[in-house]
């Protein structure tokens, strides 16, 4: 058990959803579509918090990964309950700094959404995203771990673009937990961004696994 490594995926976590959640509400202030600006929060986030901290925990930033790599076992479940609680905490900070810059109105804009009616819908686009996104993460930090710090952050862009009209692109159960919560709008559509994240990581690593031939390239 290394402390060290909590505390990267605490600040991590915070880096990530505080650059994605304000430019979010920078979004909503300037009058710009939240489409045109949110993919490049998140991604550009995570460009950050990969750098800032990713060499001490291997930069899971997100229960739906730290999922993944456990079933991989790439991680022990000790160290994966650790991790996940970590996460939450950053992300709850991070939640309460845009609340401490604006109010709970923006927090609560902050949070995934889906339409009435689209819960179907968003749980299948979540389990799809958070598939794709796992098993991008999977492959690539084994088999071009050189090329990680940028393919996961694009990855994370592209998902942003394909379902936020959907499910608001969560693939994150930590990232959707923590405005809902801050942001006083904690509800039983929140289990769409438990479920749906952590089957859908499931299915990443099973795609991964059946693609899998053992090799290294780099």
């Amino acid at each position: 058990m290394d402390a060290r490594k909590y505390l990267a995926e605490v600040i991590g976590t915070f880096i990530l959803v505080v650059v994605g959640s304000m430019s979010i509400v920078a979004a909503n202030a300037m009058q710009v579509s939240v489409l045109l600006v949110a993919p490049f929060g998140f991604g550009f986030g995570l460009v950050a918090a990969i750098q800032a901290t990713g060499h001490v925990s291997g930069g899971h930033y997100n229960p739906a990964v730290t999922f993944g790599a456990f079933l991989d076992r790439r991680i022990d479940a000790m160290n994966a309950a650790g991790y996940v609680v970590a996460q939450v905490v950053g992300a709850i900070a991070a939640s309460a700094v845009v609340l401490l810059f604006s109010d709970q109105a923006a927090v609560r804009r902050t949070a995934n959404t889906f339409a009435d009616g689209k819960t179907a819908v968003a749980i299948a686009t979540e389990i799809l995203l958070t598939a794709i996104f796992l098993l991008v993460i999977l492959t690539v930090t084994k088999r071009a771990p050189s090329q990680a710090s940028f393919a996961i952050p694009l990855t994370l862009v592209m998902i942003h673009f394909a379902g936020i009209p959907f499910s608001g692109a969560s693939v994150n159960p930590a990232r959707s937990l923590a405005p809902a919560l801050v942001g006083g709008a904690l509800d039983a559509s929140i289990l769409v961004y438990f479920v749906g994240p952590l089957v859908g990581a499931a299915i990443g690593w099973a795609v991964y696994r059946a693609l899998d031939d053992g090799s290294v390239l780099d």
